[in-house]
């Protein structure tokens, strides 16, 4: 039997510019009533490009986590906007990479206990170099590992982000 939770109330609690936060009522199957918080997200995407058989990384600072980490380039999509638009323009603004096309490498959820965000992954070994585009509040720098460095990097821990996990994986069964 398919299980599925019925909104009774959605209360808005925070309205910023990219997180909506609402306190749910919901019911149970069986018709008892609980809360649910939920993050509202448009959605992101992420990009694993390759370059002469190295993969450009990005390093950044993630203020939640108060530390610089290794992610593959990524970004949120405007209202709106369709992923694939939106994974040409990120990997170029961060890494100054152009894409010609991308390979569609389905999508994750992130967190699905508490959001509604999807993070659509893309593959592309068609590339031009240009120039970063970056967003002036992103201090970004960009790195380039090869394949066994970054599976290395993610088994020492050196790599946390689940997207780039994700999507290394994806990239890497590829192979198979």
């Amino acid at each position: 039997m398919k299980k599925e939770e019925k909104t009774v109330k959605s209360n808005l609690v925070f309205d910023g510019k990219v997180l909506h936060v609402y306190n749910d009522e919901i019911a149970l199957d069986d018709g008892r009533k609980s809360t649910r918080e939920i993050i509202h997200h448009n959605g992101g995407v992420c990009v694993l490009a390759l370059v002469d058989d190295k993969i450009p990384l990005v390093k950044q600072f993630r203020y939640a986590y108060k530390k610089e980490m290794f992610e593959l380039p990524a970004g949120k999509l405007e209202k709106g906007e369709d992923s694939y638009t939106a994974g040409i323009r990120e990997l170029e603004e961060e890494t100054g990479l152009k894409a010609e096309s991308l390979v569609d490498y389905g999508f994750m959820y992130p967190s699905p206990g508490y959001t509604d965000e999807i993070i659509h992954l893309y593959f592309t070994d068609k590339v031009t170099k240009t120039q970063m585009h970056l967003d002036y509040d992103e201090n970004i720098d960009v790195h380039y590992f090869s394949l066994h460095e970054i599976l290395e990097m993610i088994r020492n821990n050196e790599i946390n982000d689940a997207k780039t996990i994700c999507l290394v994986l994806k990239y890497y069964q590829s192979f198979k």
